[in-house]
């Protein structure tokens, strides 16, 4: 898969998306500064969401309208208010697209309606994002697929039939490069609900690039997905958890980000390849394992004894494995103590 300019892919270190969402809290500066920090914070990406209030839920008050969960973060919300607040305003896509530009970064969004994508058109995207939320709105996704741009799907409650019926959708729409996040939908998200192990499944199941995307606390998550063969890491970003907005309390702070893409990439490089034995960074540290040393002055003509026949390093003598078979054989040769045990040593 490739968005961009940038392949993604085991070949390649995570793909790294910092999620602003709502953290702009409804000022275009804070915007352009959570911009600044991500890039240098090391991301490949900045993700933004375009909707309004209106093209996501209806103004009204009837049942179903309010967030009534008293755990949720936005218990008592109703949601015509928290899409208010939470909305990046259309006119500030070009001047966040354009920061992420000068900045080395690529952007895009996630679209929630026809009319968002065919603003975003406008403005050139790279790729899109289907939200969790959206992953069963087969329209929409075509939609999107008929762009012909990547497609990156959170597949959040979405079950195996829900996710093919998704990708076969935007495959169907023209759509050739798609790529799937394990996502788990509360916010935010504990480690034990996050079932990382899917990644592998889902990799030979659908047969595309799979990553994650992470509502946890930290990092740990985000890397052992790597572990387990995620390309693309999308956490949400905050400039700090303290100034508030709808989405802070699970988002990375610019620090942790560094973090996340430091060691995710460290992640990526540790997997390498299935081998055995010593790799070639190793084979001074040979010098350092335990071998067979004479340790005390023997004569030509002496036997080896567990007096005079030790295990130690360094490791130029024969290995330990043949201690046992050594003792009660005659050396050929006077050996000071200190001299490793060689097979021309024997008599």
């Amino acid at each position: 898969m490739k968005i961009a300019n940038r392949e993604i892919g085991p070949a390649h270190r995570p793909y790294v998306i910092a999620e602003m969402s709502g953290n702009h809290n409804q000022s275009l500066e804070r915007a352009l500064s959570i911009v600044d920090a991500a890039a240098a914070s090391g991301a490949d990406a900045i993700k933004i969401q375009t909707y309004t209030a209106d093209t996501m839920t209806l103004d009204v008050d009837a049942p179903g309208f309010t967030i009534e969960d008293p755990k949720s973060l936005w218990a008592g919300r109703r949601l015509h208010d928290l899409y208010q607040e939470a909305h990046t305003p259309w006119d500030w896509h070009k001047p966040i697209m354009d920061r992420a530009a000068e900045r080395g970064m690529h952007c895009f969004s996630t679209p929630f309606d026809d009319s968002s994508v065919d603003f975003l058109e406008t403005l050139g995207v790279p790729a899109y994002k289907i939200a969790s939320f959206e992953n069963t709105d087969l329209p929409l996704i075509r939609k999107v697929a008929a762009t012909g741009k990547p497609i990156i799907i959170s597949t959040g409650m979405a079950t195996l039939a829900e996710i093919h019926d998704a990708v076969s959708a935007a495959h169907a729409a023209g759509c050739r490069d798609v790529a799937i996040l394990k996502c788990t939908s509360t916010y935010p998200a504990t480690p034990e609900n996050t079932n990382v192990r899917t990644i592998a499944n889902m990799r030979e199941t659908f047969g595309c690039e799979v990553g994650l995307s992470d509502h946890t606390m930290g990092c740990g998550a985000a890397i052992a997905a790597v572990a387990l063969g995620a390309t693309i890491i999308e956490k949400h970003f905050t400039l700090l958890r303290a100034d508030g907005g709808v989405d802070s309390a699970f988002s990375l702070e610019p620090a942790e980000m560094k973090m996340l893409r430091i060691e995710s990439e460290r992640a990526w490089q540790s997997l390498g390849r299935v081998t055995y034995g010593g790799t070639a960074a190793e084979e001074k540290s040979r010098a350092f394992r335990r071998s067979l040393y004479v340790a005390k002055a023997m004569k030509a003509g002496d036997v080896l004894t567990r007096e005079n026949l030790r295990a130690i390093r360094p490791g130029f003598g024969l290995s330990p494995k043949y201690f046992d078979s050594m003792l009660g054989r005659a050396i050929g040769r006077d050996a000071p103590a200190g001299t490793p045990l060689t097979w021309d040593l024997l008599k």
